[in-house]
């Protein structure tokens, strides 16, 4: 009997189930979907606990990243990290997803 491991039952076509998901993101055109998804959960690793506590709504729309906050202080914040706001955005997805930074 032939162990698992051999090459007997491995195809020369296999693709792992990364390069499958990422297939299947492109094939039904939801990366945009994903990439902006991913970047709204991933809003505390980016730009802290602190400031992602006191946002109250973020979205993407046409390139552009959206963050309401009502705190004065932190939009002042935020307005002085925007490009680095959005570099960090980019850089977490790997592309070019936000062109530009708008506070509410």
């Amino acid at each position: 009997m032939a162990k698992y491991n051999d090459d007997a039952f491995r195809r020369s076509d296999d693709i792992t189930i990364k390069q499958a998901v990422e297939k299947l993101l492109d094939v039904y055109r939801l990366r945009k979907r994903y990439d902006e998804t991913s970047i709204i959960t991933a809003w505390p690793d980016l730009i802290g606990k602190a400031i992602a506590n006191r946002t109250q709504q973020i979205y993407i729309k046409d390139k552009k990243l959206f963050v309401r906050v009502e705190s004065a202080v932190i939009k002042n914040e935020l307005a002085m990290m925007r490009r680095q706001i959005i570099g960090r955005v980019n850089e977490y997805v790997g592309k070019v997803v936000v062109e530009e930074f708008v506070i509410l």
